[in-house]
Formats: structure tokens, sequence, C-alpha cells
């Protein structure tokens, strides 16, 4: 039987999640509302989503605070699309800081948004071909981490787990596809974001620094992610495919 993806459409405005629902449903997708986080998270335990649709502006508990709950919880892998009221780059880059894997300003065109879910979607679902899990269990091992392809979080040497937002994962993702590979700023932007880069878009800059965090990783003498001046980052440890956890 086919999937249907099936979207979450947080917004305190009730004619936005209704002209959403009904657009989206035409489009041959199932959709679910929610007014605020506590009927977003009483939903959730419910259904299971493909993609939530979160606005910035709620009452109550905002946008930013319900993405970064959901990436610290267990829906952190679930791919999250913000809409922000302004087209400020500090509404956006924050938004990205917190795990949203995408956003939109309002006011968008309909169409937009359903393109932007697709990009999404797919780049949630996209594996690189030269290191697609076969099985439950497989690890990717560089360095002192191993990087679990299922569970999608990071093992450190003592096999502490640290959790990865799918933006992070997928950066990561990018680079061990991509290593001793000199990637720029707007190669890294469409590989991950699908989108071309803005003249001030800071977004990937902040995901790298978000992830020499994970990864421990000190940017004044990197030993994972190095940045070329005016080039790039290029991922610069040794990649192995392991079975299991060390």
């Amino acid at each position: 039987m086919e999937h249907t993806d099936h979207i979450l459409i947080v917004d305190d405005d009730l004619e936005i999640r209704e002209l959403l629902a009904s657009y989206l449903e035409k489009q041959g997708m199932r959709a679910s509302t929610a007014a605020n986080g506590r009927q977003m998270r009483a939903l959730m335990e419910q259904h299971q989503f493909d993609l939530v649709i979160l606005d910035l502006m709620l009452p109550g508990e905002d946008g930013l605070t319900l993405c970064r709950d959901l990436r610290a919880g267990k829906w952190r892998a679930l791919p999250i699309l913000m809409l922000t009221a302004r087209d400020e780059e500090t509404d956006r880059v924050v938004g990205l800081e917190m795990g949203a894997d995408d956003y939109l300003t309002k006011p968008f065109a309909v169409r937009e948004l359903f393109a932007r879910i697709r990009s999404v979607l797919r780049r949630a679902r996209m594996l690189p071909p030269n290191f697609e899990v076969k099985e439950p269990g497989q690890f990717l091992a560089f360095g002192d981490w191993r990087l679990d392809t299922v569970g999608r979080h990071l093992l450190d040497a003592e096999g502490t787990m640290v959790a990865l937002s799918g933006a992070e994962y997928r950066l990561l993702r990018v680079f061990l596809d991509h290593p001793q590979r000199v990637l720029s700023r707007d190669q890294l932007l469409n590989l991950t974001q699908g989108r071309d880069a803005d003249l001030f878009d800071r977004s990937i800059d902040l995901l790298v620094s978000r992830l020499r965090q994970r990864l421990r990783d000190d940017a004044r003498e990197p030993r994972y992610l190095k940045t070329l001046r005016s080039e790039g980052y290029v991922f610069s440890c040794a990649i192995e495919v392991a079975d299991g956890p060390a």
C-alpha cells in the first residue's frame, strides 16, 4: 500500500490552518491541525507524522521553544518547517539553530510551501548511495566517533549517545559522503536544505558550528571539519563502514 504523507500544521490562526490543510489534502497528503503546543503533543502521541509545519509566533510556548523540545525528545528526527512572520535574518538563524529543517516567511504562496514540504521530505529520506544502510545497526566510524545511520545519532569512544537534529544529521552525512573534498557554502546549503544560498545566509556556518560542538572539534585546530577561507569546508578524517558499535 502506497504511503500517504501526514503533515501536522501548528498555527494559532484558524484560517491559515484550514487553508493549508485543505490545500495539502487536495495534493494527496493527509493533514492534521493544532492551535498550540498542547494540542500538537496530544496529536503526536496519537498519530505518526512525516513533517510538522510550525508557526514561530504562537501563544504560550512559541515555535522556537516547541522546536527545541521536539529536537531534544523522541521526535528529534521529525522534519520541521518553520513559518516566520518577519523576513528577518535573526528569526531564520535562530529557527535553524534550534533545529528547524527549513523556514518560510509569511505571507507565502501555498504552492511554494508545498514545494518546500516535498523538498524537506525528500532530503529527510535520502541516503547517500555509497553509504546506503543494508541492515539495522550499520555504523560509520571516523576518529573517536561512530554514526548510527538507523538511529541517526553519534556514539563517542565510551559508547555515550550524542543526539543530532535532522539538519545536523544531513550535514554530517554530506561530509561523510564527500570526505577530503572542499564543499562551498552554496553547495552545502543546496545539499542539506535544497535551495540556493541567500547573500547573507549564515545557516550553514551555524550548522557547522553546532556539528563541531557535537563532535567536540576545536575550530582553531580541527580534527574533523576544517575551514578553508573563501572556499568552504572539508571533512578531513578517514571513514569506515562498521556493522555495530565498538
